[in-house]
């Protein structure tokens, strides 16, 4: 036990007479209530422009002078403010968004505290100028000295804020530089931008125009929500996401999502709106980030731009003064919706998208198989299977897939095309490497047909070093690393069949692992024993404050039982016991698939190639294998005449 300080010692903190209760002075009380609402100016931005949207504005202008120290003034051409209203608008709790408990909790508008514009002029000097439609002429109100006066504007409402924090020196000392502020504001008018695209924005810095945006539509239009997406954030994200639109219930959801390939080393592309707010939610963030889990590489962020429309009786926005928080009454029932939106988007191999493309522009048939039958050889397995419905093709029983995990006897390029009956094996090509013959197996291109198909990923048409599939497409190249592309597949195809499955087969320790726990853990592990059964762990008390790990999944037997077991209990203190089950479920099938993929230097044939090219186009999810890595790429005639200086 630490000793007590001796009352004389430094450290030892004072002792204050005691003071009586007493109300607080009225500015004083402005001024704390401020500092929750306005830390910076972005801050200030951010409500003033609340304001302007609430107002039924369809332009509104942002003029900074000091990167919004010096000053902050907000135009919009809305309804305005009546001039008796003027005065009763710059008190605290002043509002005409709600009225009463029932409007508290289901706020429609962006604001409804009534705390904005009083506490904002209790840290500056702030003008408030405003006319309605009736009003013959604008009036301006001085919130320090209280003067109105006549002015000249049009219809709308311009909001000055002058010297940010001049009555509080200590807060201003804590703002950064004018650049650095003046980026804070233009991000905090772009989150306004992105769940507007009906409403134009302009930002001015010193005379100068910084950004402009200009409105193009409903945020209900495809296509005006790209266009704004495209103004904001860059032709690339629109180009590198995919839309999606997805309804269960009361909830729709609709945006779009960036494809893995376009993932970031930062999460500053991650925009999720709720009823027109932009909010940061960790239900909202988690359901995102675990629909990308599969696809995405390392520790790289995922890109996206989510509005979610929900009954806003059941999500409470009264729990941050910022309003950038809020509370669903079914978390489970959104974050469900928003993973399962994402993931199916995410889950069609984009290679279709490429047949669409080859068959709307009238590409020839460069991806057809020969046309006559002395020179077609008998149909190889990937006919047989692609006849097949996707859920049958991912259905094969285990027995079929155990030869993932044997070796095959050794076929040569002219070995005898694999039977119909054997389909399923026809893409799961064992680990075992077989002996490198050549690191090159090359084939001569087969004659076209009109009437041939036009395959997505074309046809095989040699193996490179034992690494990748070399493929001619009626793009252009295709390569594929195979081992990764094989990967996904098996990995799909384990899923699927363990989706039917009851539990993850378990492997008891001889000697039980015992760890320190924190009483949230032993808690966690008590109450969600059935959940770790179905993981495949058994996790028990040993006493009081210790925890023995006594099996584990047989897949992982040879990893830290100790580890594995903190990290799933801590991800079931946090989250939808379901939702962790079917993490936990993936990443031991990954791990599977990994093992049970086809290796480098496995020397393949081109009905094998083939095989695994037909797969990956109907596999979900193919474009990435189970680590996150790209399993294709494509290069375009194009590009290739490029690198030969063609038709220069």
């Amino acid at each position: 036990m630490t000793a007590a300080l001796p009352p004389d010692s430094p450290f030892s903190p004072p002792t204050l007479p005691r003071r009586a209760i007493r109300d607080l002075p009225d500015e004083l009380v402005s001024q704390i209530a401020a500092g929750e609402v306005v830390e910076r100016p972005a801050s200030v931005v951010r409500e003033l422009v609340d304001n302007a949207l609430d107002a039924g504005a369809s332009q509104v202008t942002l003029r900074l002078v000091g990167g919004g120290v010096r000053l902050i003034a907000v135009e919009d051409d809305g309804s305005g403010i009546p001039q008796a209203e003027l005065a009763v608008a710059l008190r605290r709790h002043a509002t005409s968004k709600i009225t009463s408990l029932h409007d508290l909790e289901s706020v429609a508008t962006m604001g409804f505290r009534g705390e904005a514009l009083a506490a904002i002029a209790s840290v500056s000097e702030l003008t408030l100028c405003s006319r309605t439609g009736d009003q013959a002429s604008a009036f301006a109100l001085a919130a320090r000295s209280g003067e109105l006066r006549p002015a000249a504007r049009g219809v709308g409402t311009t909001v000055e804020v002058k010297e940010l924090f001049f009555s509080t020196p200590a807060r201003r000392k804590f703002l950064k530089s004018d650049a650095t502020e003046l980026a804070h504001c233009v991000e905090a008018v772009r989150r306004h931008a992105l769940a507007r695209p009906d409403v134009g924005f302009a930002i001015w810095h010193e005379g100068r125009l910084v950004q402009q945006w200009r409105a193009c539509g409903p945020l209900h239009d495809a296509q005006a929500l790209a266009r704004r997406l495209a103004d904001v954030l860059g032709e690339a994200f629109v180009t590198q996401s995919l839309a999606l639109e997805h309804s269960a219930g009361p909830l729709t959801l609709h945006g779009r999502a960036g494809l893995p390939d376009a993932a970031r080393a930062r999460a500053d592309q991650q925009y999720c709106y709720v009823n027109g707010r932009f909010v940061r939610d960790k239900v909202l963030q988690h359901a995102a980030r675990s629909a990308y889990e599969d696809v995405l590489h390392g520790q790289r962020q995922p890109v996206y731009a989510l509005y979610l429309d929900i009954d806003p009786a059941l999500v409470d926005v009264n729990v941050h003064p910022t309003k950038i928080e809020v509370r669903f009454r079914d978390s489970q029932a959104v974050h469900q919706a928003v993973r399962r939106a994402i993931d199916h988007t995410l889950a069609a191999p984009r290679a279709q998208a490429l047949a669409a493309h080859a068959e709307s522009s009238g590409a020839p048939s460069t991806a057809a198989m020969p046309p006559a039958a002395a020179q077609r050889p008998a149909p190889p397995a990937w006919q047989a299977q692609s006849r097949l419905p996707l859920a049958d093709q991912a259905g094969h029983k285990v027995s079929d897939l155990q030869l993932l995990w044997g070796a095959p006897a050794q076929r040569g390029p002219d070995a005898a095309p694999i039977a119909p009956s054997a389909a399923p094996a026809a893409c799961a090509i064992a680990t075992a490497a077989l002996p490198q013959a050549t690191t090159f197996t090359p084939a001569t291109a087969p004659a076209d047909t009109p009437d041939a198909p036009i395959w997505p990923l074309g046809r095989a048409v040699a193996q490179l070093h034992g690494v990748y599939i070399l493929a001619e497409s009626a793009q252009g190249l295709v390569i594929v690393d195979m081992h990764a592309a094989h990967e996904r597949i098996v990995y799909e195809r384990l899923k699927a069949q363990m989706n039917q499955a009851e539990r993850i087969a378990s492997q008891p320790l001889l000697i039980a692992a015992t760890f320190a726990a924190t009483p949230e853990e032993v808690a966690t592990a008590e109450d969600h024993a059935d959940t770790l059964a179905l993981l495949g762990l058994e996790v028990t008390p040993f006493s009081q404050r210790t925890l023995a790990v006594r099996a584990v999944p047989a897949a992982l037997a040879q990893g830290d039982a100790v580890e594995l077991a903190r990290s799933v209990l801590a991800e079931l203190s946090q989250h939808d016991a379901s939702t962790i089950v079917q993490r936990a479920r993936n990443e031991i099938l990954a791990t599977m698939a990994c093992h049970g993929a086809v290796r480098a230097n496995r020397q393949l044939t081109l009905a094998e190639m083939n095989a695994l090219l037909r797969q990956m186009e109907v596999t979900e999810r193919s474009d990435q294998c189970n680590h996150g890595r790209p399993t294709w790429r494509q290069l375009s005639m194009k590009e290739l005449d490029a690198l030969f200086l063609r038709g220069r």
